[in-house]
């Protein structure tokens, strides 16, 4: 009996001491991954915006860090990628917009009523009718077009932010891209866009926006991967302002508004004033880099596989100060995300793993640009393009409470959902589909690129049940931190918890090139046509 009772006592001791020791393993790996985003999100990179001096810096860490981890480059300059960008900028002193509505001219104030942006093609002026449109979408395979019975030959196109209910997700988030909504509105005889928010759904604030207006957008300089040519005035109209615009229409936002939110069609009707603008354009040249590295794989045939891990490096720089700060350090979105990549590498060298297929380790650029970063690696690869076989994103996680629920985008798209849902139970997490998915973020950042290349992808979240404390810190930090300074670090965060995230990815990665087969898109999804569009076999 004595012996039994000594064996159950050396039981307990030792896995007291497993769980002291995984415990202690949490903070180191979580003060790690906390030190790499404390540089990344600090004041002397100046919030990382592509092409600037910070982001340079931070891509020059970012590549060390690759390297002390065991990476090897493959950049097409060691680590680096370059991406050649334009920066396009208003200038406001010599641009304007106004309403031109029975023979009286109504001059608006921008940044006040509405911002002029400088995407697409546009023209240093412009006067053409305009038509609401809407949510601006024709999508024939849903049965739902808003522009059936409309001119909108030379106009320009006004629709409010969203999409219908009547189109479910997957496909309704794909039709909401901007590159989507102006392929259909260009086709059917559009010059311009101008986009009303919705406020009831609107994540960053009318004058935080308005504040930051006059930032330099970027553009990919190589044409063929632009999205929005043709496009000759875009606008956001102020929701609170929107009235100013439908004036003499009959209609008003708060009928928009309401019809949105009842899910209810929204009215289609010509505006009965005529916009006027003119764009003051100053241009220039800008090259930044994405940073790769490569842990090769062990097996001789799946080595020439890829599995990518990937994270934007990039944030918004400088711009309009708030409570007296204007460095938008981005220390959630995304040093996160890169912090992540380098502790994902790092305990692949530490726990001596080789997987059987190689894994790239990808740091982007130009994602607060539209995805242009991912964009251009996923169109101009380092590796052949057939040989990427799926992509795991990182892209402002939120580990502010301790991981019992992973929100996965993507989840039931592709044989990934089984992957991480396998890895979810050992590591004692639930897996759920993503609780928000009228915010459309499994389109709105990097993986959205492997996407459209045919290639199955995840993104992650911080998950919560709805009603829950969770939730409401998730959305209180989505509406005071998501782009301000306040994202930076001096905010709350569980740093083990985020260690955790890292390690359950590393063995996502690890069980993905591990597989003999690769990943493929679920029959019933909606993103297996971008495979068999990109030549890949599912």
């Amino acid at each position: 009996m004595a012996r039994k009772w000594i064996c159950l006592a050396v039981i307990i001791f030792l896995a007291a001491a497993a769980a002291a020791a995984a415990k202690d393993e949490a903070k180191a790996a979580g003060k790690r991954w906390w030190s790499d985003v404390k540089h990344l999100a600090s004041d002397k990179l100046r919030g990382r915006t592509t092409g600037s001096a910070g982001y340079m810096k931070a891509a020059q860490y970012v590549a060390k860090k690759f390297a002390k981890e065991g990476l090897k480059p493959i950049g097409t300059e060691g680590f680096f990628q370059s991406v050649q960008f334009e920066s396009r900028q208003i200038d406001e002193t010599y641009s304007s917009l106004s309403l031109i509505q029975d023979g009286k001219t109504v001059p608006l104030k921008l940044g006040d009523d509405a911002i002029l942006r400088p995407a697409g093609d546009p023209v240093p002026q412009i006067e053409a009718s305009a038509v609401f449109v809407g949510y601006g979408m024709s999508v024939p395979e849903a049965k739902y077009d808003d522009f059936a019975g409309l001119d909108l030959r030379g106009k320009i196109a006004v629709y409010l932010s969203g999409g219908p209910s009547t189109i479910k997700d997957p496909l309704r988030a794909h039709e909401e891209s901007l590159g989507e909504r102006w392929k259909a509105l260009r086709a059917a005889g559009a010059i311009g866009i101008a986009v009303v928010p919705n406020m009831a759904e609107q994540e960053i604030p009318w004058e935080r926006m308005a504040a930051n207006r006059q930032q330099p957008s970027l553009e990919l300089a190589d044409a063929s991967l632009r999205r929005d040519q043709g496009l000759q005035i875009e606008l956001t109209i102020n929701p609170y302002k929107a009235d100013e615009f439908f004036a003499g229409s009959g209609h008003t936002m708060a009928e928009i508004v309401a019809a949105a939110k009842a899910h209810h069609p929204l009215p289609h009707f010509a505006l009965a004033a005529r916009i006027r603008a003119t764009i003051n354009l100053q241009r220039s040249n800008v090259e930044s880099p994405n940073v790769a590295g490569v842990l090769e794989g062990s097996d001789p045939a799946l080595a020439k596989e890829y599995v990518i891990v990937s994270a934007h490096l990039d944030h918004l720089g400088i711009g309009a100060p708030v409570n007296g700060d204007k460095i938008y350090n981005g220390a959630m979105d995304n040093a996160s995300g890169v912090a992540a990549l380098i502790e994902i590498a790092h305990d692949f060298r530490a726990s001596h793993t080789q997987p059987k297929r190689s894994v790239i380790f990808l740091a982007v650029c130009g994602e607060e640009e539209g995805e242009l970063g991912s964009w251009y690696f996923a169109s101009h690869p380092t590796v052949p393009a057939q040989s990427i076989v799926a992509d795991i994103n990182m892209d402002m996680f939120l580990p502010l409470f301790p991981l019992q629920f992973l929100q996965v985008q993507g989840l039931d798209e592709s044989t990934l959902g089984d992957d991480v849902r396998a890895v979810g139970r050992a590591e004692g997490v639930q897996v759920i589909e993503d609780e928000q998915p009228e915010a459309n973020r499994f389109i709105r950042s990097d993986q959205y690129s492997f996407v459209q290349r045919g290639v199955p992808a995840l993104a992650f979240k911080f998950g919560f049940r709805v009603g829950s404390p969770e939730e409401k810190t998730y959305n209180e930090w989505v509406h005071t931190r998501y782009h301000a300074p306040s994202d930076d670090t001096k905010q709350p965060v569980d740093k083990e918890a985020a260690a955790k995230l890292c390690h359950l990815l590393y063995s996502l990665a690890n069980r993905v090139a591990a597989e003999p087969g690769r990943p493929t898109w679920e029959p019933s999804s909606f993103f297996r046509r971008f495979a068999s569009s990109s030549g890949r076999n599912q």
